[in-house]
């Protein structure tokens, strides 16, 4: 495939991401704020979210399957261990 067609392609694929990139972040930005406020119940929901949104983004292709899982876990666990503390 020619250069430029990439290069075209590449750009459109791109702006078309770029939004769904955005939510993702935010979503795990806002999930690791709430566990670190320690308020379990807005975390719970706030984690339960975001994870959701992460699986959306390995579906639409903008976020690797492993990635995700790894990141998911991650979460997970500090959401496990602030409720430990809490009880």
């Amino acid at each position: 495939m020619p250069a430029k067609k990439t290069g075209r392609q590449q750009i459109k694929r791109s702006v078309r991401t770029r939004g769904d990139r955005t939510e993702t972040r935010s979503a795990i930005a806002k999930a690791l704020r709430s566990v670190e406020a320690g308020d379990v119940a807005e975390a719970e929901t706030d984690v339960r979210d975001a994870l959701s949104i992460m699986d959306r983004s390995v579906q639409k292709g903008i976020l690797h399957k492993n990635n995700v899982n790894r990141r998911k876990s991650r979460i997970a666990a500090r959401l496990n261990k602030m409720k430990a503390a809490s009880a």
